[in-house]
């Protein structure tokens, strides 16, 4: 392994970086310092929000891209680069690089499958804040970043297995890219975590050259992440098993859960690239 490279971490959030119960990030706040001291970009890649990960890059205090619901976006502060990448458009302060189809056509989609799934499954949209809060724990305020979705639609599945299947297969023969997370199912287009990785991955190196970065994700939906990477840590969940890869280089798994397991992977990785450069 290289240690002449600046680094990248492309982090999930719920489970890795967030405690799956309390969305806490105190075990992980030295080592997120420690980072930020050695000038080494933080990347929320999560099925979040614009709004959520907002909210959470204040408490952080960050100023880095960032990676929304399940790669269908890419957030980059305007003037972090020289340039605007190529692909982008500019709205509301960032380089926006866009994945996805409009949360909008994702909801025309569901509505069109009612009349075979009808009382199997709800979304965001329909369920609304209160419900929202209620299923996940989260604030009333934070349920409603949670539904300020811009480019997909987080669906709860009430059916059996079987039938599970067969909405997913619908959804895929009209074009959508179905993604389990560890709560939902996400609804959107032909986008997930690794497209969205590995183009700001290029974009930093045609302003730096090659960087040495790390996904960290905990479950289904961050595989794609995790292999696109060029080193993954797998973090252990306390409410299900360790997504399997077929990577076997370059992987690290967590003995510790969510942020805990999180600090722990990560100063591993700190000291195993402890000679790389600092992006700034």
């Amino acid at each position: 392994m290289s240690h002449n490279k600046p680094r990248i971490v492309f982090t999930d959030l719920d489970g890795s970086l967030l405690d799956h119960h309390d969305y806490s990030f105190n075990e992980a706040k030295p080592v997120l310092d420690d980072l930020c001291q050695q000038g080494i970009p933080v990347i929320p890649t999560s099925s979040k929000t614009r709004s959520e990960i907002e909210a959470l890059r204040q408490q952080l205090e960050s100023q880095d891209p960032f990676i929304v619901e399940n790669g269908a976006a890419v957030f980059i502060p305007e003037n972090y680069f020289a340039s605007a990448p190529v692909g982008t458009v500019c709205r509301e302060g960032y380089w926006i690089k866009e994945f996805s189809s409009p949360r909008g056509h994702w909801l025309t989609l569901l509505a069109a499958l009612e009349s075979r799934f009808g009382g199997e499954f709800d979304s965001f949209y329909r369920l609304g804040p209160e419900v929202i809060a209620s299923m996940t724990g989260l604030s009333l305020v934070a349920a409603k970043r949670a539904n300020e979705r811009d480019y997909s639609e987080p669906v709860q599945w009430l059916g059996s297995d079987p039938r599970k299947a067969e909405f997913i297969s619908a959804l895929r023969a009209q074009g959508a890219n179905p993604l389990q997370g560890g709560r939902f199912l996400t609804v959107a287009g032909d986008c997930d975590k690794a497209r969205a990785l590995i183009w700001l991955r290029t974009v930093y190196e045609q302003a730096l050259g090659t960087v040495q970065d790390i996904a960290i994700g905990d479950s289904g939906n961050d595989v794609a992440m995790l292999e696109a990477s060029r080193c993954a840590l797998v973090i252990k969940s306390p409410v299900h098993d360790f997504p399997r890869l077929e990577r076997q280089a370059n992987v690290s798994y967590s003995t510790g859960f969510g942020p805990a397991g999180w600090a722990e992977g990560v100063q591993q990785w700190l000291e195993s690239t402890s000679a790389a450069k600092p992006l700034n």
